[in-house]
Formats: C-alpha cells, structure tokens, sequence
C-alpha cells in the first residue's frame, strides 16, 4: 500500500509492505524520513525539530548527497539534491514487498551552479526486516562528469555511548576533526563524543548495535566508502534539540576518495541494503 501524506509540512509518500513493514519518503530531496520493520520500532532518527523547504536539508533520516561530499569542492554543502523536489515516479507492491521510485532531472537552477545534465533515480523497497535503496545517476549530456555521492543515514540509538559499530578492523581513515590519516585499531566502535571519520574502501557488511539491537548495513562495490559521524555534546546545530546528539550516529555508505565518472549516456548503480 502506498499512502500520500504529509511530513515537515512537506508532501511524503508511506510505502507498506504485506506484512506491515513501512517507510516513508519526502519529495524533498528523496529522504527517507522513517523505517520500521515489520513488528519492530523505528530505527531510523529524524530531528523533533527539524524543517524543511525551498533550499533547506532535513536534519536526520537518510539524504541524498550528490554530487558533492561536505566541502570538497565549490558547490554547497553536500551538493543540492537533498534540498530539491524530486518527481515521483511510480509506486508498486510486489511479492509483498513496497517500491517506491523517486527521480530529480537537472534544469536551470541546477545549471547555474553545476553545468552538467544528468537525471538522478532513488528506489526504496521494504519489507519484512529489511530496507534496500538503490541510487542510479544518468549522464543525459554530452561530456563526462565525475560526481561524489552518499546516502547520509541517521541511525537511531537509545544512548550512544551503548552504541557499536562493528567491522572496520583495519580500515584506513581520515579524522576530518584533525585532518589525520590513521588505521582503524579498534573493533568494534564505541563512541564518546564528536566524530568525524571518512573510511576508505570498506568491506561490508557493518553492523551498529544499540538498545534497538542489530543493524546490519551492506553497500556494494559502487558504495566503497563510510562516512561515521556525530556532532558531540559541544555542538550547536539549530535543527537539533539539546542532548539529541546521544539519540543517533550517521554511518553513511558513500563513493568520495575515488569519485565515479560517467561517460555521456552511461549510468552508475549504488545499492544499499539494511537489516534489523
């Protein structure tokens, strides 16, 4: 069953499966808002104070960066696909599972601050105990591209200094909080405070245990990197209450250290598969 409805004041899409599984997803920037596995709770965290609009990214749930990471490099923060509206596409339960497909085309706002055509597609399923997202760019122009893109997931936790991450052992990463290279030493990953880390060609899956139990997060060979991060306590975010910085931890599958480039009409594919 596909339901419209309305979320930040935002027109949404709830996708729900035959056996009671549901997500449900803004136009704004294709982000998933919320997850819940069939009998379980939600497990994905969105801000009790986040906002959304023209121009504006949602704090939590899991949005769409493209085709810029962070700051690196002259466009806005983490691009602008998170803070556009997306078209929806088409919807269809199958086998009990709940599809949902988003698109965002490039046009003259997008023009003016990336000069490249391109048409992006976001595909959720649900069902069960599990969530897939597929994340598809196009080249539509006449010229290659390279991009960088992530799926920024906000993954809800009772208290995060109960919270692991399991199986990066080994990985290499950069500290953007000290612009240091290091050798993951630890497995798994507890958390203390603010935390900022670009892993390097990562071998999936991860798995974040919290109050909530075990989530398993798979990315494929065209996701090679994670992004782990949280604000801390000293942070001061608008769209996050006081506090609320324990109530989750963002481990984002992404493709940043060696961006993809796409020849004209060529298509890159990313997947993300998710388990509770």
């Amino acid at each position: 069953m596909i339901e419209t409805v309305q979320v930040l004041g935002q027109p949404a899409l709830r996708l729900t499966a035959a056996d009671g599984a549901q997500a449900t997803v803004l136009r704004h920037g294709a982000q998933i808002v919320s997850w819940i596995p069939a009998g379980d709770q939600e497990r994905l965290y969105l801000s009790p104070i986040a906002a959304a609009g023209p121009g504006q990214a949602v704090r939590g749930g899991i949005p769409v960066v493209f085709p810029q990471f962070a700051s690196q490099g002259p466009l806005p923060k983490h691009g602008f696909a998170r803070d556009r509206e997306w078209r929806w596409v088409e919807g269809a339960e199958r086998g009990g599972v709940a599809i949902g497909v988003l698109a965002l085309a490039d046009d003259a706002a997008t023009r003016a601050l990336w000069p490249q055509a391109f048409e992006l597609e976001l595909t959720l399923s649900v069902a069960g105990l599990e969530l897939e997202v597929e994340l598809a760019v196009t080249n539509r122009g006449d010229s290659a591209f390279d991009f960088q893109a992530a799926l920024h997931s906000y993954w809800r936790t009772d208290d995060l200094k109960h919270t692991r991450l399991h199986g990066l052992y080994g990985t290499r990463y950069l500290d953007t909080l000290s612009g240091q290279e290091h050798r993951q030493e630890i497995d798994p990953q507890g958390f203390a405070g603010a935390i900022d880390r670009i892993y390097r060609d990562v071998a999936p899956p991860l798995a974040l245990s919290s109050g909530f139990g075990r989530m398993t997060i798979v990315t494929d060979r065209d996701l090679p990197d994670a992004v782990v991060w949280n604000p801390g306590p000293d942070a001061v975010l608008a769209d996050l209450p006081p506090g609320d910085w324990q109530r989750f931890v963002c481990v984002e599958s992404a493709a940043i250290g060696r961006p993809p480039r796409l020849a004209p009409g060529d298509e890159w594919v990313a997947r993300l598969s998710v388990a509770a």
